[in-house]
């Protein structure tokens, strides 16, 4: 009796647990928990390059704004050599057969070099050197970013290609949505204890605490590449047989023109929903006259949307359904999100724009796993594997998500200076000017990425229609 009431207890715990569902027998729970703990890592150093040492940079070492720019634009620029990294990782040639865990080790090797000599850096850059060399804070400064973003990116492809490798196609969708979360809860911890630690600010604190980061970065990582791969020794034959060129094998994957129109629908529909990642906050400061701890709350609420998101998508794409469709509802989503924030003006409605940051988390959500999970769904062709696929995936995401934010910035400063000398006429000349212009411009990218969408549906609606077209194999016949 007791031995059934606690496999009885073992089975509704599973069963409720939240994504136990995305266990397999190829990958079990426990490893998947343990896999995703590498984007714990990579969402904690997210935190410190976008958030913590920007506002660090700017408020306590009294940097220019442009200076912080560059420095943050810098991960970014690494961000399109994330399909090389993906095309390496699989055709990486071990004694062991090992493909992705020594990219997930020098990723993590990356990332904590770059956040450990970084604090160091800052405090050159900030005017406190013991010698006065030209450039010393600059140039360490933007190598400690290089660093650390080559160290993101290349653990991050690696361990989404792992876990693309070894989930089954059922349980594919439910792996990514829980990945994604564990992005945004490394992204929210970290963020939490990290501006907790770093509330009374000195020059030695902050060492101590990104120092920290780093060796908690790496710990994590360890724990996540742990007897994750299984080991396939290669033959000499194999180890010393040509490599196919990136060139070949980006060919090999665009060919047909799903791919590229899958990443160009990526690019176009991140740039839409990132535009205004930075302007949100102020907008309800400056245009709805909300107090800092209204405005606070904008990120929980787009947090909580977002969730909702992962897990929408999670369980629609688990029953069936097409991963473009999803796509194209999170963009209608998003397509209503961008009009409650604009409507929120005229009616001077703070709950109207709590609902479009809302909107704009589900719709990104839905989005962002239903792209990712039709990118880890590609057939691995002849020469092109996951990791290349899912390095296109992250180099286009990474890329639309910096441009999207410097052009948002551009785009609102340069209305706005129109709208005050009149050019636009006396009603226009208002702060709400620029950041209206940037959510249109986000709402006509919204309908520019349906357009690219659109074959992909269709294209997949075709096939639902007529799956006794297909040829028949022998992995048909019974066995």
């Amino acid at each position: 009796m007791i031995m059934f009431r606690s496999q009885t207890l073992r089975s509704l715990g599973i069963r409720f647990m939240p994504f136990s569902d995305a266990a397999s027998d190829q990958l079990p729970l426990g490893q998947l928990l343990r896999l995703s703990l590498f984007q714990l890592s990579v969402g904690m150093a997210t935190v410190l390059l976008l958030g913590t040492l920007n506002r660090v940079m700017i408020v306590e070492l009294s940097l220019p704004a442009m200076l912080v720019a560059i420095m943050i634009a810098l991960p970014v620029l690494i961000a399109p050599f994330r399909a090389l990294l993906g095309f390496r990782s699989d055709n990486y040639r071990s004694a062991l057969g090992w493909k992705r865990i020594p990219y997930l080790w020098f990723g993590s090797l990356w990332q904590m070099g770059g956040l450990a000599v970084m604090p160091f850096a800052l405090l050159v850059l900030g005017d406190n050197p013991v010698k006065d060399v030209p450039f010393a804070g600059e140039v360490l400064a933007a190598l400690a970013f290089l660093m650390t973003g080559l160290g993101i990116h290349m653990t991050q492809t690696a361990g989404l290609a792992l876990a693309s490798d070894r989930a089954t196609e059922e349980t594919r969708p439910r792996v990514v949505a829980l990945l994604y979360v564990m992005f945004l809860a490394g992204m929210g911890i970290s963020a939490l204890l990290i501006g907790w630690l770093l509330r009374d600010f000195e020059p030695f604190r902050l060492v101590r605490v990104v120092q920290g980061a780093a060796i908690a970065g790496l710990v994590l990582n360890l724990f996540a590449l742990w007897k994750q791969e299984r080991l396939n020794p290669m033959s000499r034959q194999e180890r010393v047989a040509t490599r196919p060129r990136f060139t070949d094998a980006w060919r090999d994957f665009v060919d047909g023109g799903k791919a590229a129109r899958l990443l160009a629908t990526v690019f176009l529909g991140t740039m839409a929903f990132n535009m205004q990642d930075v302007l949100l906050e102020p907008y309800g400061g400056e245009v709805l006259g909300m107090s800092v701890s209204s405005t606070t709350l904008l990120t929980a609420i787009w947090a909580v949307g977002a969730l909702a998101g992962f897990a929408l998508a999670a369980g629609r794409l688990a029953n069936g359904t097409c991963h473009f469709r999803l796509a194209a509802s999170g963009l209608l989503t998003g397509l209503a999100a961008f009009c409650c924030v604009i409507l929120s003006a005229p009616f001077n409605s703070p709950s109207l724009f709590f609902a479009g940051a809302a909107l704009i988390g589900l719709g990104g959500g839905l989005f962002a796993v239903a792209t990712l999970s039709a990118t880890m769904a590609l057939p691995e062709k002849k020469l092109s594997g996951h990791g290349l696929a899912l390095g296109a995936w992250g180099a286009a995401q990474a890329t639309a998500i910096g441009l999207s934010i410097a052009l948002g910035g551009i785009i609102r400063d340069g209305v706005t200076g129109l709208a005050e000398t009149g050019l636009f006429g006396e009603v226009m000349a208002s702060p709400v000017t620029g950041y209206a212009a940037v959510y249109h411009v986000e709402i006509a990218l919204i309908f520019v990425t349906l357009a690219v969408l659109g074959p992909l549906v269709q294209q997949a609606a075709s096939h639902r229609r007529r799956p006794a077209s297909r040829d028949i194999g022998l992995a048909d016949f019974p066995t």
